[in-house]
C-alpha cells in the first residue's frame, strides 16, 4: 500500500470510528494484517459500508500525480506467450480503483480481465481468502490450480496462495529488507526476474 494511500485510510478510520490519530493507525495495521485489507476489518466489525470506504479512499487518492506509464513493464507483459498464458489481474481493490491503476500504468489493454473484491456485494471476498483464489480460478477459466502462476507483494497473500497449491512469486519492493521467512518458494525484487524463473512463458527471442 503506498504511503498516500495508507494516510488517507487512516483519516477514514479516525473520521468515520471516532478514533484519534494513534488509534487510527494501530486499527488499521491490525485490520490489514488480520485480513488483508482494512475494509475488511471495517465492514465486519463496524457495518461500515465499502463503498463509502472506496469513495473517500481509493477513487479519491490522487493517482494521476503517483503512477505514469512504464513502458518496462509494458514491454515485458508484451513478451509473454499469449498461446501459454492468458494475463490476468487479481487484486482486493474495487474494480473502478484496478482498471484506474492499470490505465495510468499504460497497461490497460495487456491482461484479459479482472477478479476484484466486489465492494458492492453482500460479503466481501479478498485475498487471501481461499474463495478469493477460487473466484480467480472460475473468472479466468484456470484449467487447475496447479496452473495458477501468482505474483504479489503481500507477505500474507503468497503463504495462502502457496498453501492453495498456486505456483507464488513474492515481489519484494527493493527498498525493502526481504523477510525472516520466505512467503512461497520464489522471491523477487524485480518483475524482469520472472523472465528467468519461467523461461517457457515468454516469446523465444525475448526471455
Amino acid at each position: 500500500m503506498c504511503l498516500a494511500n495508507a494516510d488517507r485510510v487512516d483519516k477514514f478510520f479516525v473520521q468515520h470510528l471516532s478514533l484519534d490519530a494513534e488509534d487510527a493507525v494501530m486499527l488499521h495495521h491490525r485490520y490489514y494484517k488480520e485480513y488483508g485489507l482494512a475494509i475488511e476489518g471495517l465492514t465486519r466489525h463496524h457495518k461500515i459500508d465499502p463503498l463509502l470506504f472506496n469513495k473517500e479512499v481509493d477513487d479519491a487518492l490522487p493517482l494521476d500525480e503517483i503512477l505514469k506509464p512504464n513502458p518496462q513493464l509494458r514491454r515485458m507483459l508484451e513478451d509473454f506467450d499469449r498461446s501459454k498464458v492468458k494475463l490476468w489481474l487479481l487484486t482486493n481493490a474495487y474494480v473502478t480503483h484496478g482498471n484506474r491503476v492499470i490505465k495510468l500504468l499504460g497497461v490497460e489493454d495487456m491482461f484479459e480481465g479482472i477478479t476484484y473484491c466486489d465492494y458492492a456485494a453482500e460479503k466481501l471476498v479478498c485475498k487471501p481468502d481461499r474463495e478469493m483464489f477460487l473466484k480467480a480460478e472460475r473468472e479466468a477459466g484456470a484449467p487447475s490450480t496447479e496452473e495458477c502462476y501468482f505474483v504479489d507483494d503481500s507477505h500474507l497473500n503468497c503463504r495462502h496462495a502457496q498453501a492453495h497449491n498456486w505456483t507464488t512469486v513474492h515481489f519484494v519492493e527493493p527498498i525493502l529488507p526481504p523477510p525472516e521467512t520466505p512467503a512461497s518458494k520464489y522471491q523477487i525484487s524485480d518483475l524482469e526476474k520472472l523472465r528467468s524463473l519461467f523461461p517457457q512463458f515468454f516469446k523465444k527471442d525475448t526471455a
